[in-house]
């Protein structure tokens, strides 16, 4: 429950930011390049699915009876499903957008879509969500109980009767929400490395030290990209074995696979920060206005006023 807390709030936080300081810069009048659009839907995705997340634990916990039942199950499954899906496709959109900016094509198709790129943002913002509803509303038809199992003895319940998915609902799913999505991701990563490679050669040949800021842009993307995949993978294997109950609840395994779902949006979005100056940069300035108000709090004087009473004596001569 603490971790949980804790990385809702964080991830609350950051995606909050990476949201907040882009529709400003939108209202300041500045226009958001695809990145930056792709960003703020990626963060609006990684909230919905925080806030989802934390709610379905909660109430599976302390209203466990509730939670169970029927319509609570998949409703909670199906609102959960949702973000996930359109969070690794809008990570697709990200990292495709990074390999076209990046790679040199010399495909006629492939250099079309480069130039359009810019266009072509929006809808595939809109297919990523398009695809993810229709594979996770499937998922209330795909429901089912297991039935306990009994003790020959004592003819007593040894399991709870659950609801579950069925796991070719959970296959179908995992391959059109999942494993396209990584795989494609993948070889974004696996383009965008064989391009920034032969760039080095290519400056280590000419002898220039000093780097172009394009040359920079490009190798923070290439690392934006490459931790992303990393993610991707340590959530998308964690996410599976949840699914098909490879630990049991109380083992170390289960353990760690949900602390690695937990930690998916909040270190998700602190990825993009550090890959963005702009959103480093506004992080940095909140740090430093948070540490510095501190410390003025911690070094502001105290003044104490101390109130003095007088008394007037009489004098009385001696008669």
């Amino acid at each position: 429950m603490t971790i949980l807390g804790a990385t809702t709030l964080m991830g609350i936080f950051t995606n909050s930011l990476i949201v907040v300081v882009n529709l400003l810069d939108k209202v300041k009048g500045k226009s958001l390049n695809p990145s930056d659009i792709i960003l703020v839907t990626l963060g609006l995705s990684n909230v919905t699915f925080q806030f989802t997340m934390t709610a379905n634990d909660f109430l599976s916990i302390l209203q466990s009876d509730l939670y169970f039942s029927d319509i609570i199950y998949t409703a909670f499954n199906t609102l959960m499903l949702f973000p996930i899906f359109t969070s690794f496709w809008f990570t697709v959109c990200l990292c495709v957008y990074y390999c076209l900016q990046i790679v040199i094509f010399t495909h006629p198709f492939l250099v079309r879509l480069k130039l359009g790129i810019s266009q072509l943002v929006p809808f595939l913002l809109m297919a990523s969500v398009f695809t993810s509803v229709v594979i996770s509303i499937p998922g209330i038809w795909s429901t089912y109980r297991v039935p306990p199992n009994s003790n020959s003895s004592g003819n007593q319940s040894l399991e709870i009767d659950v609801p579950k998915l069925s796991l070719m609902y959970l296959f179908s799913s995992n391959i059109i929400g999942c494993s396209i999505p990584l795989v494609l991701v993948g070889i974004s990563n696996c383009l965008i490395l064989k391009s920034l490679i032969t760039n080095r050669t290519v400056i280590e040949k000419a002898k220039r030290e000093v780097q172009s800021p394009r040359t920079e842009a490009r190798e923070r993307a290439a690392r934006t990209v490459g931790c992303l995949l990393l993610l991707y993978m340590s959530f998308y294997i964690s996410q599976i074995f949840m699914f098909v109950d490879f630990f049991p609840p109380s083992s170390l395994g289960f353990c760690i696979c949900l602390m690695v779902i937990y930690i998916y949006s909040p270190a998700q979005s602190v990825i993009l920060i550090f890959g963005s100056p702009k959103l480093k940069k506004a992080l940095v300035n909140i740090l430093r206005l948070s540490n510095k108000e501190s410390k003025e709090q911690m070094q502001t004087p105290m003044i104490h006023f101390i109130k003095l009473r007088i008394q007037k004596t009489k004098k009385t001569s001696a008669t």
